[in-house]
């Protein structure tokens, strides 16, 4: 999922996941709806520095599309902050696009209410078949063992974006490769009057995919292997403790960043208020505000020790955009050439090096755009160290509730009162049982 950058919304709403039915999308009335073959409705996800960059990024390559296939696209650009909320309401009230951008994180939860359209071998072949995507994007597409609920668009990672010029006056020769040398570089950044590692306390989103990784750092899940909520084990605890520690413990990450929310710690890496950030594929968001690639390096994200790798060296979430289609659109050939365009390896080339994101098909990889030092870096992670986020049917709500619970131990903190693994296994006692009964 994007930069996501927005925290998620309406814990209440969430629950419509699991209650709806497969209803929704081009519909004969209602907003979003259309009745004409040669008409599609597309919601994409905010992935640029504004809506406006996105319009500009989309709307050339929707009336290539049309020029070739007749078909238009009526576009709407939706705000992570509202998307999650509008796509429920959507699968329930059958007022919905009939193409969507969702969060891959969210593809499990969005495939329970059984609105989007199967990607089963069969509508997979319309597109050029399975096997032209990437494993490790198709593994954030849907419950395993199920035929997926959308189609990889863009692919993310974390990384460790650096200021060059920050370590070099704090004479740090090199990256951190664990979290001990990062708080070690933090000392030595102090003394130079610089803040050391942003972060973005209030936004939900980000705070569930940083204690992801620490959790699976510490070798531990946050539901068992039958999909039970297991928030309170011993690895989820160190791990979450870790993450805030960062701020109440070793003051790395600055006590106002407890309140910042979407792209503020990307602002302030930016015009180079800290020297670190951890995010997913930033490099077109830095560019937009007017920072030159040279200014900084990027890094794998950090591990407790050793190299990036599979399972407790695991240092990101399989991050990125999935492309859905409402099944019961009232123009499903449509939507479906529409989705065969935007994953093309023409398009995917076009759309990823706009967005500085990876490509999930593989023929697209080759294009050596993808082989800056950044993207190097990119596509090595979600290669070799990145795991994706539970696909389980609560996955939405266990988002919400981990992340909130995250960004009040962020206040804790900020506020200076104590943050200790009992105080962290009681945030997240709370959040275990605001999920859904079984």
């Amino acid at each position: 999922m994007r930069r996501l950058r927005a925290a998620l919304t309406g814990a209440v709403t969430l629950s419509l996941a699991l209650t709806a039915t497969a209803c929704g999308g081009g519909s004969a009335t209602g907003e979003g709806s259309n009745d004409s073959p040669k008409t599609l409705t597309y919601w994409a996800s905010n992935q640029g520095a504004s809506i406006e960059v996105d319009k500009k990024v989309l709307q050339p390559e929707l009336d290539k599309f049309e020029k070739r296939t007749g078909i238009k696209v009526e576009l709407e650009v939706v705000p992570w902050s509202d998307l999650l909320n509008r796509i429920l309401t959507a699968t329930t009230s059958g007022q919905g696009p009939d193409v969507l951008n969702i969060g891959n994180t969210w593809s499990a939860s969005l495939q329970s209410t059984g609105a989007l359209l199967p990607w089963d071998e069969k509508n997979f072949a319309k597109i050029g078949g399975r096997d032209r995507f990437v494993d490790s994007a198709l593994g954030s597409t849907g419950v395993s063992g199920e035929d997926p609920a959308a189609v990889p668009l863009y692919s993310m990672a974390y990384a460790l974006y650096y200021n060059k010029k920050i370590f070099a006056d704090a004479g740090i020769a090199r990256p951190p490769a664990t979290w001990a040398e990062l708080v070690d570089a933090g000392k030595k950044i102090q003394k130079q009057g610089k803040q050391v590692l942003g972060a973005e306390g209030a936004n939900v989103a980000e705070n569930i995919h940083h204690v992801f990784v620490f959790a699976k750092q510490h070798g531990a899940d946050f539901f068992t292997p039958d999909g039970k909520p297991d928030f309170t084990n011993e690895g989820v605890v160190k791990a979450v403790e870790q993450y805030v520690d960062l701020m109440a413990e070793d003051e790395v990450i600055p006590a106002g960043n407890a309140e910042y929310a979407q792209n503020q710690s990307v602002s302030d890496f930016a015009k180079g208020r800290t020297a670190m950030l951890l995010w997913q594929s930033a490099s077109a968001n830095l560019k937009s505000q007017g920072m030159s690639e040279d200014a900084y390096g990027v890094a794998p994200v950090p591990v407790q020790s050793g190299a990036p790798g599979s399972g407790t060296q695991v240092n990101s979430m399989v991050a990125g955009i999935n492309l859905a289609v409402f099944k019961n659109t009232d123009n499903l050939d449509g939507a479906t050439e529409f989705v065969k365009f935007m994953t093309s390896d023409e398009e995917q080339k076009i759309l990823n090096k706009a967005y500085s994101t990876i490509p999930p098909v593989k023929a697209a990889q080759s294009d050596p755009a993808f082989d800056t030092p950044a993207n190097t870096v990119l596509k090595d992670t979600l290669a070799r160290s990145a795991a994706a986020l539970p696909q389980v049917p609560d996955e939405s709500q266990f988002e919400t509730a981990v992340g909130t619970a995250v960004k009040e131990l962020f206040a804790d903190a900020a506020a200076g009162r104590p943050v200790t693994a009992e105080s962290v296994k009681a945030k997240l006692e709370k959040a275990q049982q605001q999920m859904p009964a079984k």
